[in-house]
């Protein structure tokens, strides 16, 4: 049986014989596109050029792409797992052409490598084809149809709607027809039973889609029209996993060998066998087989789970796994992290990102993964505390509050009320689900208009950089569209040339302003989306666009920046000489006021690890190092030299390669440098923190600011010194007052705990009954109250008392209720603090043994205490 590894390889090797450059997955992690979090298809690496913004490097190209889904059809994050062929984590095996071969040669391919090569049965293959759309003046795909007729039964020739057989980049950009090639997998006497072409696109699993041909040839523009494109390019796409599943003639792509090593490792964990079923056992098997690769291969291209963003996407579906892996298999402590080593070495030849980082992938999903178990632990308790209160269902807000602000899954929490014989309101939680969605999609909602080609001699010519040499330059604009974000407007400007960097790396875009004699555009950013340079501005009022202006770049933010980025550099190589060669960098911000380093590294840093730091990066800047810039470096050849590398990174196959002095500092970098270190100043660190399991961050200063810096603490010291009358010892003399404070705070403490000792000896003495008593103490701190409220509690087991003092010109009622009359009696003081609060126009809130509400002075004490009665009566 032919191995995945190899049909990989085939796939490659036939494409390269064919003249296509065989190109490496880029980062699964999306950086420079506002529109994409993750690599979702394998066109997404190529976007500028079927844009039209960029020019192809080669006409003819083949590989195979990282990518991750985990919404829209057949592929939300709830069903992977549940079917056989469906995942989070993908491969997309896909060939192309650039304006270079179209319909002919993309067709004769594709049947060529499915039946020569990987020697597929005929008589089990389907194609569709584009059956054009009247509304559109789209036309039936004649050309395909002919040219399959070549190699396939004409009643083979089946077809596709727009939905299907239409492919669209987005609501705008290239789009063009497709036809698809399935595949019919089942078994002798059903294909007899049932013809496998009425099962094309019915959403059989036996009967599927293994590669989309695209013909690209056609842009659709933001007011739904097409228009051609200049030119006529080929995408396409096959799911690598689907492909091995049938060739090794599978009916499950969990069943491949791309899979299986991971499931029956998973067994030797947990004791139990993969049954190849529907139970739910099964499906944790599954959803742990697919969640690993997602989890693994976004950390180790740069995305730490978090709670926003990119990183709220990986914590889930990695908490989806444990979840699964704790109800199914009965796995009670973090287990996901073992499978790491397993995964790396089986994609060793292919992604080696893996197992350069397998010990810091580990680490970071056990961490994720006690996290997890311990917010299991605490949403169970909270499940445990509503159910108390809540005889026969759940609320859908109150489950939606687990999910959402606890990170407890809702399926567990259906799980945990059915074994408890309770309801659940699913409806609910799903409305509140959707309103949260909306929330977040129209927060990101982003909505362009068409580009304005001003100068239309110079569209389609990538932008001409010049900014590492020159502040400012004549340049002419090519082109402008209006963009509506947040619902905040802004213009894009694309310029033929422009010393303005555009946020890359950390480093944050340029500002400045295009002039046009007294005429001003000021640029607010610069950013770059996949390699296309955008030019932000709030506003233009100049009417001649196509005249030449100055492009100027704000000198002061650019200097500082560019300092701030040299020493981010020489940070780094001092982390890896003080704290070793596993220090990676994890992200970085680079702006004019200071920056900001991430890095991988499992324990706080000490005082004289900070201090080396520091040392040791002066030290450098002090030496006056010059810099070494080498542009067009072959990668091979820089990383062959030990050039640093970013993990997570897309490099072309030429680098810009950023050196200060070579045994010390040599890193890949697009961004801005000094000439010289001593140009730097001066380094300070300002702060050490975590920023999530197994990354660090420091923040730092250099240049003016670390002047300004000390120049601060040496004003605070001043005023310290005034404030102390000037003693000759400034330090002494501190120490002294602060044991002095100490000992005045415990002699503070000795005469509250007097004071609540004789008030809850005096209240007890004058209770007749200690329940629903209301006592006013008078002027009391919280912190007071609070203890003797816990003393009432634990001296009489039957006590429901209110409080009743003032604290900051507020009415305050302090409730303690005792254990056993929240048993028998149902009080909870949480409760009626809510209610006394709604009563009397006030707030608070607490636990249900003791809880606190603040009411206004002028609330009537006799009202009050009405109320208070009723409230415990009841």
């Amino acid at each position: 049986m032919m191995t995945a590894s190899e049909i990989r390889r085939q796939f490659l090797d036939f494409f390269e014989q064919k003249g296509h450059k065989i190109v490496p997955s880029v980062p699964i992690v999306v950086k420079n596109d506002p529109t994409l979090l993750f690599i979702n298809a394998g066109m997404n690496p190529f976007k500028d050029i079927f844009l039209g913004n960029a020019p192809a490097q080669y006409s003819r190209i083949a590989d195979t792409q990282k990518c991750l889904r985990v919404s829209g059809k057949h592929n939300d994050l709830e069903e992977v797992g549940v079917d056989t062929y469906h995942h989070t984590m993908f491969e997309m095996l896909g060939n192309w052409s650039f304006g270079d071969y179209f319909k002919e040669e993309a067709i004769s391919y594709a049947w060529e490598l499915l039946t020569e090569v990987y020697k597929l049965p005929k008589d089990r293959l389907y194609v569709t084809i584009f059956e054009g759309d009247a509304k559109e003046n789209l036309a039936k795909d004649e050309e395909s149809k002919e040219i399959w007729k070549k190699y396939i039964a004409e009643d083979r020739i089946l077809l596709g709607n727009k939905k299907d057989n239409f492919w669209e980049m987005g609501d705008v950009g290239p789009c063009g027809p497709c036809t698809e090639i399935h595949f019919d997998s089942r078994n002798d006497a059903e294909r007899a039973r049932i013809d496998g072409k009425t099962l094309v696109n019915g959403d059989d699993p036996n009967v599927i889609e293994i590669w989309n041909n695209v013909f690209m040839e056609f842009n659709r523009k933001a007011d739904k029209s097409l228009e051609h494109l200049p030119n006529k390019h080929v995408d396409t796409g096959m799911g690598f996993e689907r492909l091995v599943r049938i060739i090794q003639s599978k009916t499950s792509n969990y069943d491949t060998d791309i899979f299986m090593p991971i499931i029956e490792s998973v067994e030797k964990m947990c004791g139990k066998k993969y049954g190849f079923s529907d139970t739910k056992s099964d499906i944790a098997f599954r959803v742990i087989a697919d969640h690993i690769r997602a989890i693994s291969f976004t950390i180790a291209d740069g995305q730490i789970p978090s709670n926003t963003g990119a990183g709220y996407v990986i914590r889930r579906i990695l908490r989806r796994a444990v979840r699964y892996g704790y109800s199914f298999l009965d796995f009670q402590t973090p287990f996901m992290h073992q499978l790491v080593s397993l995964l790396a070495n089986q994609f060793s030849d292919v992604f080696p990102e893996l197992t350069a980082q397998k010990d810091y992938l580990s680490q970071v999903i056990r961490e994720e993964e006690n996290s997890f178990f311990a917010t299991l632990s605490k949403g169970i308790k909270i499940f445990n505390d509503l159910t108390a209160n809540h005889e026969k269902s759940i609320s859908g807000k109150d489950a939606f509050t687990l999910y959402d602000t606890y990170g407890f899954p809702f399926d567990l929490t259906q799980l945990m009320a059915q074994e408890a014989g309770i309801m659940v309101d699913e409806a609910a939680f799903e409305k509140e689900l959707q309103i949260q969605k909306d929330r977040s999609k129209n927060a990101t909602k982003l909505e362009t208009e068409d580009w304005e080609i001003i100068n239309p001699e110079l569209d389609g010519k990538a932008t001409q950089f010049i900014g590492y040499t020159d502040f400012e330059s004549n340049a002419s604009i090519v082109k402008i569209r209006k963009v509506v974000a947040k619902n905040q407007s802004f213009y894009q400007i694309v310029l033929d040339k422009t010393p303005f960097y555009a946020e890359s790396g950390g480093q944050v875009g340029d500002s400045g302003e295009l002039i046009l004699g007294n005429q001003k555009i000021y640029i607010y950013n610069t950013v770059k989306e996949n390699d296309t340079i955008f030019h932000l501005t709030k506003e233009i009022e100049i009417a001649d666009l196509k005249e030449n202006f100055t492009a100027q770049i704000n000198k002061t933010k650019r200097s500082l920046t560019t300092k701030n980025h040299s020493a981010t550099h020489l940070l780094q190589a001092s982390l890896r000489n003080v704290l070793g060669a596993h220090v990676e960098q994890k992200g970085s911000l680079v702006n004019e006021k200071l920056l900001r380093f991430d890095f991988s590294h499992f324990a706080k840093l000490t005082d004289e690890e900070i201090q080396k730091l520091e040392s040791m990066v002066n030290a450098k800047i002090q030496a006056q190092i010059d810099l070494k810039e080498e542009q067009n470096i072959p990668i091979d050849e820089a990383k062959s030299r030990g050039v640093m590398a970013l993990f997570g990174e897309k490099y072309g196959e030429f680098v810009r390669v950023i050196t200060f002095d070579a045994a010390f500092s040599q890193e890949l970098c697009g961004g801005t440098h000094v000439k010289n270190t001593g140009e730097i100043e001066y380094f300070k660190i300002i702060s050490e923190s975590s920023i999530s399991a197994g990354v660090r961050r420091i923040e730092a200063i250099t240049s003016q600011a670390v002047l300004e810096f000390y120049q601060g603490k040496e004003a605070q010291l001043e005023e310290i010194a005034l404030a102390m009358k000037n003693p000759q010892k400034l330090l002494p003399a501190i120490q002294n007052l602060m044991q002095e404070t100490a000992q005045q705070r415990k002699t503070i403490e000795q005469y509250e705990k007097y004071i609540v000792n004789a008030e809850v000896q005096k209240i007890s003495s004058s209770l007749s009954t200690p329940m629903g008593a209301m006592i006013s103490l008078g002027d009391f701190s919280s912190e007071i109250v609070k203890n003797i409220a816990t003393q009432l509690r634990s001296k009489h087991n039957d006590v429901a008392i209110a409080l009743v003092y003032e604290e900051k010109e507020k009415m305050k009622v302090a409730i303690a209720i005792s254990d056993a009359i929240q048993s028998s009696e149902s009080l909870m003081a949480n409760q009626i603090a809510k209610e006394l609060g709604q009563a009397f126009h006030g707030g608070g809130g607490g636990q249900p043994s003791f809880s606190v509400v603040t009411l206004e002075m002028s609330t009537s004490k006799e009202a009050l205490s009405k109320k208070w009665l009723e409230l415990v009566q009841k």
